[in-house]
């Protein structure tokens, strides 16, 4: 007989509050408070606007960065349980966030602009997946060189972070930062802090004044 039980609930403390998840969804990773409370000095900074966090998972990065503000929060994966977590977590926060389903560059509107974007992808190589057998394949596989999908956040960021706004990209650690510089500048954009943490690295990203502004071609 087919098992359709779900499996049992899960929580962890994050910034002090509880986030639920269960094993279909990564586990929430401790260090990653780290880039929430930078997100959070940050929104002292950017211009008036929502925030945005691509490949979620159970939202807590983006719960806490905007707890205690009067950011609207968007929040995008493309697994269905990872949303439905995402949900959960903002209830049980207090936090109104619009949880979308989908890929990244489907579940952002085209005309959208955000004044910070968060971005958590899998970035670990598919050969090194299996070392860990514990978490989703679709929550750590990053491609064959561990860049695909921090690649895709990249043209999302392109695409959505007004001018003077700016991005935290997740990455394993500080030299996969320095893979992703070419790839950055590329898209108008420029890697102004590269900062590690106990547990992996975050990028912070700015426009260039080369680079593309509000999705479109920025004037010379």
């Amino acid at each position: 007989m087919l098992d359709v039980s779900e499996p049992p609930a899960r929580s962890a403390t994050f910034g002090g509050r509880g986030i639920g998840y269960d094993e279909r969804v990564l586990t929430p990773r401790p260090w990653t408070e780290g880039q929430s409370l930078w997100a959070r000095e940050l929104l002292d900074e950017v211009p008036a606007g929502p925030v945005l966090e691509i490949c979620s998972g159970a939202g807590h990065i983006g719960l806490l960065a905007v707890s205690g503000t009067d950011r609207t929060l968007v929040q995008v994966d493309a697994d269905l349980h990872a949303c439905v977590w995402a949900s959960r977590n903002a209830r049980s926060w207090g936090i109104s966030s619009d949880i979308r389903h989908g890929t990244m560059s489907e579940a952002v509107m085209v005309d959208e602009r955000f004044a910070l974007i968060l971005a958590d992808p899998p970035y670990l190589p598919s050969d090194d997946v299996t070392r860990f057998p514990e978490d989703p394949l679709t929550a750590i596989d990053g491609g064959g060189d561990g860049l695909d999908l921090a690649r895709q956040c990249l043209d999302v960021i392109e695409r959505h972070l007004v001018r003077d706004g700016v991005a935290l990209l997740q990455l394993r650690d500080v030299e996969q930062g320095r893979e992703l510089e070419s790839d950055a500048k590329q898209r108008g954009l420029t890697i102004a802090e590269n900062r590690r943490f106990d547990g992996g690295a975050v990028l912070l990203l700015r426009r260039t004044t080369e680079g593309r502004a509000d999705g479109r071609q920025a004037e010379s």
